[in-house]
């Protein structure tokens, strides 16, 4: 999985060989269980920038062997104690577990909340599992921007399992579905959030349903209601699962476990799996090379050269497209 630690190829940009010696250190320890070089290689991702894309050069292989589980759904499902009992069921003295936990980003830092890490403490000790809050930083759909470089570095890190815990997500928040292998809805008893998860795309996404907080009233009416939108829905080769769980009591879990694990097995077997990948990574490459061409562009949109083609949208000579395009194309 992981680049040769000796000769990396550095990405795009990574000209400081200060820092390219010192990734690769980093990732030669993180492969032997460092665990403080693990954190920071991820923040050196989330920084961006040069040392970024040297840790992405020094780890990337097209195809990573771990398997990525989203876990999404509304604030409130309890998504982070059904995390941290789901992190119970799946580990392994064989398979080690990686956590993201995305939380929202203090106004003042711009650093994670770290609401969700405070609630999976039971793990904070065992060397089996990995745990990292990663902030949004404005980032929409429930992700951080840097969360798909986070993984594939967890990936090359020897970690079987990946959990992506997302923010609470909204109407259009549904990105995770672009990042995992298995996407789990988490919902309440309720008719409000079946209706929610409806509106809000999260039957499209969907592999694995859970009802969370079962033993509470109409935990049954929410199963039947998903199960109903789930016949009129268009049909899909993969059915998701519905499960019903008390993740205070773990109840439910090892059948979630078990519902993943299916789904696993389908995806492998059936060649899906190469086919989403595929296009996370046509995704990830889009948007990367979009933000390259946004911090282009706003280099252009500073000095000299910019104040004067700005006097000249000002006094009529040039029409603000036509100056957009002088940017675009550099010809300030």
């Amino acid at each position: 999985m992981i680049g040769s630690p000796t000769t990396p190829e550095v990405g795009c940009g990574a000209r400081d060989s200060d820092v390219t010696e010192s990734t690769v250190s980093l990732i030669a320890r993180s492969r032997d269980g460092d665990r403080g070089a693990l954190a920071r290689l991820i923040s050196q991702i989330e920084a961006g920038g040069a040392g970024a894309r040297a840790v992405s050069s020094g780890i990337f292989a097209p195809i990573g062997d771990a398997w990525t589980v989203g876990i999404t759904g509304a604030p409130g499902a309890g998504k982070s104690t059904l995390t941290d009992r789901l992190v119970t069921e799946l580990v392994s003295d064989a398979d080690r577990i990686g956590v993201l936990a995305i939380d929202p980003s203090s106004p003042f830092s711009g650093g994670a909340i770290l609401g969700d890490r405070i609630r999976m403490q039971t793990h904070a000790t065992d060397s089996r599992v990995y745990i990292r809050s990663m902030a949004t930083r404005g980032h929409l759909g429930g992700l951080a921007a840097a969360t798909p470089q986070a993984a594939r570095l967890l990936a090359a890190a020897g970690f079987a399992t990946v959990l992506i815990e997302t923010v609470g997500v909204g109407q259009v928040e549904v990105e995770i579905a672009a990042h995992a292998d298995t996407t789990v809805v988490v919902v309440n008893p309720g008719w409000g959030d079946a209706v929610q998860a409806n509106k809000a795309g999260l039957m499209e996404i969907a592999d694995v349903f859970v009802v969370n907080k079962a033993d509470r009233d109409g935990a049954n009416d929410t199963v039947h209601e998903i199960e109903s939108m789930l016949m009129m829905a268009v049909e899909r080769e993969w059915t998701p699962r519905i499960v019903s769980t008390v993740a205070l009591t773990g109840h439910g879990v090892s059948e979630l476990a078990g519902a993943i694990r299916s789904h696993h097995e389908f995806v492998v077997a059936s060649g899906a799996r190469e086919i989403r990948r595929r296009v996370r990574l046509e995704d990830e490459v889009r948007a990367i090379a979009v933000g390259f061409a946004t911090d282009l562009a706003l280099q252009q949109c500073e000095g000299p050269d910019f104040d004067a083609l700005l006097d000249a949208v000002e006094s009529g000579a040039v029409d603000p497209f036509t100056a957009a395009e002088r940017i675009s194309a550099r010809q300030l």
